[in-house]
């Protein structure tokens, strides 16, 4: 009980109020898309019912985890919901950054999705894109400004949440996952290493690049959690009921796949080992929820994943708040008693 209001980052209930619900959060990465993540986490925030628990995210994902985190651990709610939206206007193209730094994060977040499978198709046809063609002076903007927002020691030292960041080892493929006790501006940097756009960020000798391959977000750390709710907050539509044509909806469609195989995998692993544990045993107790960002219309869409501007990133946000404002009128009351993850 003692580290309960360090969940919610804020003050408890009045008396008469039910306690709030606590949800775990596994956030997607995926550009400039991850301003819809930061909405969700605005709208949560502002709710007293729910609780802020343990937190996974990949590229995207964990700079907002990181984000989240330092600021729940630093003043509550209210400075959590202050550190995203610093932090988004700082990345966009109204922020304050030196002009080198702003030059390269334009280009971080026009190398999304989209653009990332176009120069990797541009590559294999004989192209010679690399870092040192797209970003000649190795500048990577993302150190200063997480630097500038995050209290790393802190967040290593604080035993109330855990947090899980993905990464992908150059030289196997594997998922490398940093927890809470590793947790770096190194490791945040390689979460969201963009391969053609930043050299490999290499920790402990190793090289690391995007964790969306791979892991985005990672689930099953959050398989020991005991009579747990596990809100998925994912970027990339899992569905889309047209089928594509153009050459854009093509890529856009084969990039969204991509990058969602490493959740539906991990989903599958946890729907196996739960019908394995339903015969003999325990299955796992993890009830799964999501939130996706679906519908976009034109301007918001693959064409709007090459835009950085802070009104663009506003606009996310407020489908994310939107989102999570649904989320919360049609399930609120299954939190804690089942899961809705595929529910609409």
């Amino acid at each position: 009980m003692s580290n309960f209001f360090s969940w919610t980052g804020g003050h408890g209930p009045s008396a008469g109020e039910p306690p709030p619900k606590r949800l775990h959060l596994a956030m997607q990465g995926g550009g400039a898309h991850g301003a819809f993540t930061w909405g969700v986490l605005d709208r949560l925030l502002e709710d007293g019912r729910i609780a802020i628990g343990d937190l996974s995210g990949a590229s995207a994902g964990a700079i907002n985890a990181v984000m989240l985190a330092d600021g729940l651990l630093r003043g509550g709610r209210d400075e959590a919901r202050k550190r995203l939206a610093d932090f988004w206007r700082a990345a966009s193209i109204g922020g304050k950054l030196p002009e080198l730094q702003r030059h390269v994060i334009e280009r971080l977040f026009r190398a999304g999705p989209v653009m990332q499978h176009w120069l990797n198709t541009v590559s294999t046809m004989g192209g010679m894109f690399s870092p040192s063609n797209l970003n000649p002076l190795q500048i990577n903007p993302l150190k200063p400004i997480i630097e500038r927002f995050a209290d790393f020691a802190a967040l290593r030292a604080d035993s109330s949440r855990r947090i899980f960041i993905s990464a992908t080892n150059v030289h196997t493929g594997d998922l490398r996952i940093f927890h809470r006790e590793e947790i770096s501006a190194e490791a945040v940097m390689a979460s969201a290493c963009l391969p053609l756009l930043f050299s490999a960020v290499e920790i402990d000798g190793v090289p690391y690049w995007d964790g969306g391959y791979v892991g985005n977000p990672p689930l099953l750390p959050f398989l020991d959690h005991d009579d747990a709710d596990l809100l998925i907050v994912q970027i990339y539509p899992p569905l889309r009921a047209t089928t594509p044509h153009s050459p854009r909806e093509i890529m856009n469609r084969a990039s969204e796949i991509s990058f969602n195989a490493p959740l539906l995998a991990e989903l599958r692993a946890i729907e196996t080992i739960r019908r394995r544990a339903a015969g003999g045993g325990k299955p796992p107790s993890l009830r799964l929820h999501r939130i996706a960002l679906e519908d976009l219309d034109e301007s918001l869409d693959s064409v709007g994943r090459l835009h950085n501007g802070y009104e663009y990133f506003d606009k996310l946000r407020q489908l994310g708040e939107a989102a999570a404002r649904r989320f919360l009128v049609m399930h609120y009351d299954a939190i804690g008693l089942r899961g809705t993850l595929n529910e609409r």
